[in-house]
């Protein structure tokens, strides 16, 4: 079953909105660095930051004491229905599923609750707090917000999680009963975060972010939102409006590798099964880790004649939030015939980057290939019609 995209929104380190923050890529600007220090800690890490601005818009009552994740998500979510034309009314909201993907939760909230308990006792931890700890409180605020009282997900996993909720839409929508499939990748930073990546080795003290250099100097962490509003083609809406639909071709299961070294063989055999047509665009997850030289490596022995483009050196690496925010690149690519410029890659590398702005009208193709640093690789293909 084909679905299309008949609405997205993003919120990031670069603003909000799908179309105001596609223009700054294309630009070749980058998200500003903010120094985070922990006052029980002995370093500071850098991250790129949401700005104040980019939330002034989320003034539901329902937000007042949530998490700055649930804020994200609810702003993406909102911005997928209206880009799409549809109102969330009681009659429709029964019609729309909700999935989100998540990978760390709210770092911050979970981290002020267990804070109050060591510090001054069980009978200090403040009950506002806890429910924001949970995995599902995002899910529960945007469903609440919606007034969606039916099927709603929350999945767990690493960076490839986002594209893995769309296979997952893929298995909800063949219920009848559902028009749409709203789902949204949201993630919070925070000092603990940065420092459990810093210890896995995975994280680089300062930017810039260098895609598929040999050194692997690590990624710098990121936060925002990325939603995608999911129809059958016969009620996409606003995709319609355009040049033609932008459909989900093949949603790839991918795979879980234990050693590094295996994930090699999943991606090759991944984008096998999905470059059986002619690829245009490969979306890539490179983020500065090794996953770089995975990808590199699987594309260059599978389809090597690709554009490739990543936006991790411009946007960070937002983990749950990251695998939808390719999505939306690799939609607004081919709905806009160019791609951004590559940013602080060498030139010299043997992949075909776009390392300046570059237009591409006749692309109809792109795939996302999406390698989590956690074991998870998931992967799709999208086309324009």
């Amino acid at each position: 079953m084909s679905l299309a995209i008949a609405g997205m929104g993003w919120v990031t380190p670069l603003g909000n909105g799908v179309d105001p923050v596609w223009d700054r890529l294309l630009h070749g600007d980058e998200a500003s660095v903010t120094a985070i220090s922990e006052q029980f800690g002995d370093r500071s890490y850098s991250a790129f930051r949401v700005p104040e601005s980019s939330l002034t818009g989320s003034t539901h009552p329902r937000l007042r004491r949530a998490s700055v994740i649930s804020r994200f998500a609810a702003a993406a979510g909102l911005e997928a229905l209206e880009a799409a034309g549809l109102k969330a009314d009681s009659q429709n909201a029964r019609r729309i599923a909700l999935i989100f993907a998540i990978s760390n939760g709210g770092v911050v909230y979970t981290k002020r609750f267990y804070r109050d308990v060591v510090e001054m006792g069980a009978q200090s931890a403040s009950p506002l707090l806890f429910p924001e700890t949970v995995f599902n409180a995002p899910a529960s605020h945007l469903a609440a917000i919606l007034g969606v009282t039916g099927t709603t997900y929350t999945l767990v996993g690493d960076g490839a999680v986002g594209l893995l909720a769309i296979k997952m839409a893929e298995d909800v929508m063949t219920d009848e009963s559902l028009d749409y499939c709203l789902i949204v990748g949201t993630e919070e930073v925070d000092w603990l975060l940065c420092d459990a990546y810093r210890r896995w080795r995975l994280l680089r003290s300062a930017p810039p972010i260098e895609p598929f250099s040999k050194q692997k100097r690590g990624m710098i962490l990121s936060e925002g939102a990325g939603a995608i509003l999911l129809a059958r083609l016969s009620r996409s809406g606003a995709a319609e409006a355009e040049d033609g639909p932008i459909t989900i071709e093949h949603a790839h299961p991918g795979g879980c590798y234990g050693k590094r070294g295996a994930a090699d063989e999943i991606l090759m055999q991944m984008l096998r099964d999905l470059s059986q047509t002619e690829i245009d665009i490969v979306i890539s997850s490179a983020n500065g880790t090794f996953i770089d030289q995975a990808e590199q490596r699987a594309l260059e022995h599978v389809i090597p004649d690709a554009i490739v483009y990543t936006a991790k050196p411009a946007l960070g690496e937002s983990v749950g939030a990251s695998g939808l925010w390719q999505v939306i690149l690799g939609a607004q690519a081919l709905r806009y015939g160019e791609l951004p410029p590559v940013l602080h890659a060498d030139p010299n590398i043997s992949l075909r980057l776009s390392l300046s702005r570059m237009p591409l009208a006749e692309a109809r193709k792109a795939i996302v290939l999406s390698s989590g640093v956690n074991q998870q690789v998931a992967g799709l293909r999208l086309a324009i019609h």
